[in-house]
């Protein structure tokens, strides 16, 4: 049996369609990402991949289900280091957050996804919102453990991380969109700037340079 046979009479594990699926979205847009072009792309037909997948607003939010793993992954890892300063691990959250550039496809799929959900059915509504308890999870824990280290101002964390979150997808927003002037760099610098502005604890008089 040639290769492209067996490709064909075996089905690839679902995590292998959801990677091929957003190596779709990365160099094709979303426009590419078809139930027969991934068919092609995996040796499966388009009704093989209905089986699994039903919609294509399901093939949508499962990759991003996975997608999101992956970052949930790396932001553990980055959340988690506690010799870390806290300022130094909210700006690495900052930085997993904000996309890339233009036609992140991360952000491209959740952008889509999100415009889709108006019309979902409550499941599927409920594991987008899981997806966004989870950076606000973090970010709130993140902020406790600041406090109480010291580290950040005596504020809400989870009203804090609302709002910081309110501005994190502003900017992203505008940056995977690709809008003139909201660059990733601009739109880090200027979330650096809040987060030293409204969290880190003010000077005391001793450590004030001498006038």
């Amino acid at each position: 049996m040639t290769p492209a046979a067996r490709r064909r009479n075996s089905a690839p594990p679902r995590e292998e369609l959801l990677a091929a699926a957003m190596a779709m979205i990365a160099d094709r847009g979303l426009d590419g990402l078809t139930m027969a072009a991934l068919g092609r792309e995996v040796g499966m037909s388009s009704g093989h991949l209905l089986y699994y997948f039903r919609t294509k607003d399901e093939l949508l939010l499962q990759t991003l289900e996975w997608s999101e793993g992956r970052l949930g992954g790396e932001r553990s890892a980055l959340l988690s280091r506690g010799a870390v300063p806290v300022r130094e691990r909210l700006l690495a959250y900052v930085e997993l957050y904000v996309p890339d550039g233009p036609r992140d496809p991360h952000w491209t799929l959740w952008l889509e996804v999100w415009n889709r959900s108006q019309y979902a059915d409550a499941d599927a509504r409920d594991r987008q919102g899981a997806i966004e308890r989870a950076w606000h999870r973090d970010l709130v824990a993140l902020l406790a453990e600041g406090i109480s280290r010291g580290e950040l101002r005596r504020v809400d964390p989870d009203r804090t991380a609302a709002r910081l979150r309110a501005l994190l997808d502003g900017f992203s927003v505008h940056v995977a969109v690709g809008i003139p002037g909201a660059g990733r760099e601009a739109a880090l610098a200027h979330v650096r700037e809040f987060v030293d502005d409204t969290l880190l604890p003010a000077a005391s008089p001793a450590a004030l340079p001498a006038s």
